[in-house]
């Protein structure tokens, strides 16, 4: 008994020697979509600020593949030593586990929250060509001609699906889903004409919507974006529940040391407060995360039972 407490005390402070030598070398962090996206974009931004944090660098693997779900198996199966991290989207944590019968872990009990880095509001887009000047001329359009609008997404299950989806039902209107492969293809075909409507973030649409080829109508968020002023909030369009976007966040693999854990988050957090990370972030159209581990993993319950009733109220099943 004795020599069991014994050894049982040196393995603990093994384990914490580990972690407070942690890091030691450099960082992977798997992003599971092709590079240049939102998550890119945004980590790139606290990238050196928390390099010089932590005394590490991260080295970025950009792993595309089944809606993120390559990517997000490759980090699971790894070992959770701290130095192979995932930073996904909502969907990888929330919404592929009802959409992919191939998927074979759960995201809430398989992976290990640390922080949630970005977070980017929701936007109804349409073409400029379109007559509808606001959200609730759109939403009278829809109720008069049911099934005549069709809106676009990178995908089944993507945040712009979702967040199309909630709208239309939040509008009580009937929309007609049409999926493509990728944002790029779903924007080209807004400006088209083969689609009227595309809910997405600000990055995916800037430039168009700054050259005048699209029209934002609303900005699914409590407060109006500071780089798009003139733009509504849904709540202030009379649909206080449509508060939707995509945010990137930050988990390890279970079994992830939690002083490791706590150190990432904490470092992560202090970056964001920085004054000059908060403006180049807001430029962005994004607001900054930095919750807890434990505020973050609460965040993931709340959503995943949330995005499952939007999933079976629209009428979509595993494929």
């Amino acid at each position: 008994m004795v020599r069991s407490i014994f050894l049982g005390v040196l393995l603990g402070l093994h384990g914490l020697a580990l972690a407070q030598d942690w890091p030691q070398r450099p960082i992977r962090l798997v992003i599971p979509y092709a590079a240049g996206n939102t998550g890119d974009i945004s980590f790139r931004v606290i990238a050196a600020a928390l390099e010089g944090r932590l005394g590490q660098r991260f080295v970025i693997d950009n792993k595309a593949g089944a809606s993120g779900n390559i990517g997000a198996q490759d980090v699971v199966r790894a070992a959770p030593d701290g130095y192979t991290l995932l930073l996904g989207a909502t969907n990888n944590f929330v919404v592929n586990q009802f959409v992919y019968k191939a998927m074979d872990f759960d995201p809430l009990t398989a992976l290990v929250p640390i922080t949630i880095v970005s977070d980017a509001p929701s936007l109804v887009i349409v073409a400029s060509q379109t007559p509808y000047g606001s959200l609730r001329e759109l939403q009278g359009y829809a109720r008069q001609h049911p099934g005549r609008l069709n809106f676009g997404s990178p995908g089944a299950g993507t945040p712009p699906h979702l967040a199309a989806e909630l709208f239309a039902q939040l509008a009580g209107i009937d929309l007609v889903h049409v999926p493509f492969k990728g944002s790029p293809a779903a924007v080209l075909a807004l400006l088209s004409g083969d689609v009227q409507l595309y809910v997405t973030t600000l990055s995916s649409v800037e430039g168009q919507l700054a050259a005048g080829k699209l029209r934002a109508l609303a900005v699914a968020a409590r407060r109006r974006l500071n780089v798009l002023p003139d733009v509504p909030t849904a709540v202030e369009a009379g649909l206080p529940g449509l508060l939707t976007g995509n945010w990137w966040g930050l988990a390890a693999p279970r079994g992830t040391d939690p002083r490791i854990v706590e150190r990432l988050a904490n470092a992560v957090h202090a970056v964001l407060e920085e004054p000059g990370i908060q403006r180049r972030y807001a430029a962005l159209g994004m607001d900054v995360g930095g919750q807890s581990p434990a505020e973050f993993a609460a965040q993931l319950r709340d959503e995943s039972a949330r995005w499952r009733r939007v999933l079976d109220a629209a009428g979509v099943r595993p494929e």
